[in-house]
């Protein structure tokens, strides 16, 4: 053997190690994300088509029934909050592994409920793990993939969309194939919940590859010295989060009843509000990959608001004359929901960043969306008629887009 051929670095299995666990680590936080993703809305859309059985069941009043619509919000504003604080101790992975298994146990304990109070409870103890998982997912996309925020969660808020609206349209058959007991049905989404936690805490075991480690939030980061109560570009996020988190549960709750009132059978309007749902499963993914590419997502938050005024407007003119345009037009801008998501990744400038602003803006936005879908009840009740409620759901819809075209700015914030 020639000294030239001594001296060369030996070739190995092992020496192209790191670039596969690069590629194993992604594709496993791919896994975790959308796992998580699905598990996002079962917790709230499996129980409407159920409530009167559980009611029933129950006897529970229909002010708790109620309060029942009023806190996954609440949970959402509240208990998300904490979320950047546990991200902090645990890592952003962490985190989320037990947020998903709390969900999965309040899931999974909600049926066996023997009183509407305890019923409530566990209800409530498995929004909390959901709204942890809110806020973070932001982060844990920022840090995975941060020269792919907007395409991975365009990915994950088109699973979040697939795992609402399969638990709204499987709910009820479950319940018949397990003899009719809605307590089957109901605690079937566990099963999903429970698939979330090992690749969770699978990534908690690991850092991040090289190429996120600066945008690592599983690591300890010193606090930032911007005040995000500050920045004009944290309020406008939050303002618009906030109003279209409003706008999506008028729709989930008032929709269906506008088109009924308008002389459309209950199979009719189920099936318009189900194209407004389904919709949003191919839109948001291919509408958060555009607009992670752009520096400015202004005009796509102004397209999405010319839709959502259109479609309102068309509502408030003749919800009968041109229905599956209006739930068309509605089912677009819906997708304000993943265009806000992207927004935040994309403003934060690093992960850590993205937890904060993540945790500001979906803690107060949620807190701003619980006043519309009540003002639009006491409008509808006061007013006796569908037109009075739309010109207000107008002027919020106007509202969102002013503060869309000032989030969508390019501005950094961390």
């Amino acid at each position: 053997m020639t000294k030239s051929e001594l001296n060369k670095p030996a070739s190995h299995p092992g020496h192209h190690a790191p670039l596969s666990t690069s590629r194993k680590m992604s594709g496993l936080a791919v896994a975790a994300l959308v796992l998580a993703a699905l598990n996002l809305r079962p917790g709230v859309t499996s129980l409407g088509p159920v409530l009167e059985e559980v009611r029933d069941s129950l006897s529970m009043s229909g002010t708790l029934s109620g309060v029942l619509t009023s806190i996954p919000a609440a949970c959402f504003a509240l208990i998300g909050s904490a979320a950047p604080l546990l991200a902090r101790r645990y890592g952003a992975a962490g985190a989320i592994a037990a947020a998903a298994a709390v969900l999965t146990a309040g899931l999974a304990l909600r049926p066996f409920a023997t009183d509407s109070a305890l019923f409530v409870t566990l209800t409530a103890l498995s929004l909390a793990g959901i709204a942890i998982v809110n806020v973070l997912l932001p982060a844990v996309v920022k840090e995975r993939f941060p020269d792919r925020v907007g395409a991975m969660t365009g990915l994950y808020s088109m699973a979040l969309n697939a795992g609402a609206s399969s638990a709204a349209a499987l709910t009820v058959p479950l319940t018949e194939a397990f003899g009719g007991d809605w307590r089957y049905g109901l605690g079937a989404w566990s099963v999903l919940a429970a698939m979330a936690v090992p690749p969770w805490l699978a990534l908690a075991r690991r850092r991040p590859p090289p190429e996120a480690d600066r945008a690592d939030a599983n690591a300890p980061h010193p606090p930032s010295s911007v005040r995000l109560s500050r920045d004009p570009t944290a309020w406008a996020l939050t303002a618009y989060f906030g109003l279209q988190a409003s706008s999506a549960y008028i729709i989930i709750g008032w929709l269906p009843q506008i088109f009924r009132d308008a002389g459309l059978s209950a199979q009719t309007a189920g099936l318009l509000f189900s194209g407004t749902s389904l919709l949003g499963v191919p839109l948001s993914f291919a509408l958060s990959a555009v607009a992670g590419k752009l520096r400015h997502q202004s005009g796509i938050a102004a397209a999405i608001g010319a839709c959502g005024l259109a479609g309102y407007a068309g509502l408030w003119a003749g919800p009968a004359t041109a229905p599956w345009l209006w739930a068309f037009l509605l089912g677009v801008a819906n997708c304000s929901f993943p265009l806000a998501l992207t927004m935040i990744g994309m403003r934060g400038r690093d992960g850590a960043a993205v937890v904060r602003l993540s945790g500001f803006v979906q803690g107060f936005g949620y807190l701003l969306s619980i006043p519309g879908p009540v003002a639009v009840g006491v409008l509808y009740d006061t007013s006796g008629g569908w037109r009075l409620p739309l010109s207000f759901i107008l002027l919020l819809t106007l509202v969102q887009v002013a503060a869309g075209l000032l989030a969508g700015r390019n501005r950094q914030i961390g």
